[in-house]
Parts: C-alpha cells; sequence; structure tokens
C-alpha cells in the first residue's frame, strides 16, 4: 500500500505537494486557534514546521533541496519555486485600491526608500562585526537584511560565494518572522489599523510574506495595502543592492 502512494505521489507530485501544505496550513491555524488563541499567527506556524520538514528531509536524503529531494515530495519544489512564488506576491497586488495608495503620497515613497537603506546597512553593520569585511560580503548581507529574495539576488549579480547567499537567506527568514509575529503585538500601539499606515508599513518592512503574515493575523483587510509597498520594496532592492548599495560600501570600506 505504502509503495502505491509513493506511486501515485511521484506521479502527481503537484498535486500530493499542494495536499500536503494544505494539510500542514490547516494544522497550523487550528494549533493558532486552540493553543495561542490567535497571538501567534496560523502563517508563522505553518512557516516553522516547513523549515522543520526542510531540514528533516534533507537529512533523510542527503540531498540539498530539503523535503523535495525525496522522490513522493517532489512536488514541493515546484510548488515552492520562483514562479508561483512571484505569481503569489504579484497577485496580492489587485487587492488595492489606487485611490488609498495615492494617498500614501510622499510617505510612502520615504518610508520605501528609509526602510531600504536602514536595513541594507543594519545588515551590512553586522557583517562587518562578523569578520565580512569586503565590499562583495556586505553587501549580499545587507541586502539580506532587507529580504531574502534580494539576497540572493544582489549576491549572484556581485559573484558572492555559495556561503554567503545561503546567509543573506537566512537572515532574510529571521526578519520574515520575526516582523510575522510581532506585527500583531504592536499594531495598536503604532496605529497600524488603517489602509495608508499598512502601506507605509509595508515599506518600512519591506518582507512580503512578514508583512502580509502579521497584516493578516492584525486585519485581513490590510494585507494587499502593505503587501503592495513591501512588493515594491522587493523590486527596488534588487534595482539598488548590486548597483548603488555595493557602490557606497565599497567607497566606505
Amino acid at each position: 500500500m505504502l509503495e502505491e502512494l509513493q506511486e501515485i505521489l511521484v506521479t502527481y507530485s503537484l498535486i500530493g505537494a499542494f495536499a500536503l501544505i494544505g494539510l500542514l496550513v490547516g494544522v497550523s491555524y487550528f494549533a493558532s486557534h486552540k493553543l495561542t488563541r490567535g497571538r501567534l499567527h496560523g502563517s508563522a506556524i505553518a512557516l516553522f514546521f516547513g523549515l522543520l520538514l526542510a531540514y528533516f528531509g534533507g537529512v533523510l536524503s542527503g540531498g540539498d533541496k530539503g523535503l523535495a529531494d525525496l522522490p513522493g515530495c517532489a512536488g514541493v519544489g515546484i510548488m515552492g519555486g520562483a514562479m508561483l512564488r512571484d505569481l503569489a506576491i504579484v497577485s496580492t497586488a489587485f487587492g488595492v485600491r489606487m485611490d488609498e495608495f495615492r494617498k500614501a503620497g510622499i510617505q510612502g515613497v520615504a518610508a520605501l526608500l528609509l526602510g531600504l537603506a536602514v536595513s541594507f546597512f543594519v545588515g551590512a553593520c553586522v557583517a562587518y562585526a562578523f569578520g565580512y569585511r569586503d565590499a562583495v560580503s556586505m553587501t549580499t548581507l545587507g541586502a539580506g537584511a532587507a529580504t531574502f529574495i534580494v539576497g540572493p539576488v544582489t549576491g549572484s549579480a556581485l559573484g558572492a560565494s555559495s556561503e554567503l547567499l545561503a546567509l543573506s537567506v537566512a537572515a532574510g527568514l529571521v526578519k520574515a518572522i520575526l516582523v510575522m509575529v510581532t506585527t500583531p503585538l504592536v499594531a495598536k500601539s503604532i496605529g497600524l489599523d488603517n489602509p495608508r499606515s499598512a502601506l507605509i508599513f509595508g515599506g518600512l518592512m519591506g518582507t512580503t510574506s512578514g508583512v502580509a503574515g502579521g497584516l493578516a493575523a492584525t486585519d485581513p483587510e490590510l494585507v494587499p495595502y502593505g503587501a503592495l509597498t513591501a512588493t515594491f520594496y522587493t523590486g527596488l532592492g534588487c534595482l539598488l543592492g548590486p548597483s548603488l548599495m555595493f557602490f557606497i560600501i565599497k567607497l566606505l570600506v
């Protein structure tokens, strides 16, 4: 029976991946509701479980793609690939009313630039403190502090090593989880209760997954607004990381 099930999962790998992720998300949201009373959002729990599964999948298979290296879970690699990821990120923008976006005005633009600059240079300073003193390493890790997408994109453009690319992804994941978990806790105190503040918040934080998860736990109607500027943040970071930010850091070091 197990052999037949594995054969089905291998043949219909993407459908199996959707079923697995759906089960994981269902269990995570149940745990969020029953164990934390909604204080820890289900998406944060799902992300934690996903990282655990990726680790154990890599240990069992001996590969470097986590759970996707197991034949029965190969569809996870497709589902979590760049195509569906980017589709999910871009699709969030379609829930936004442009009149609300325009209300953010210069403050929204300033939030984008400030959030990107602070993330880059804080990440670069941490990299410097840990002994990464060359411009390529500092820029790559600074980009990772922006988001786990900007990090590897910037590092690849600058010719960074695989070690640095992995560290930049790890930095971005830590940031995403922190934003996701802490947003509901601080939302009331920072006035995060309307589309304009969500737009500015997304521009300051930048991590689309973290902002979307945090806002979903705060007010689901705010998710498209925060995710929109967070998506712009990612695109702007990929553009400025290997160019302007790299040249600035190179001048400084």
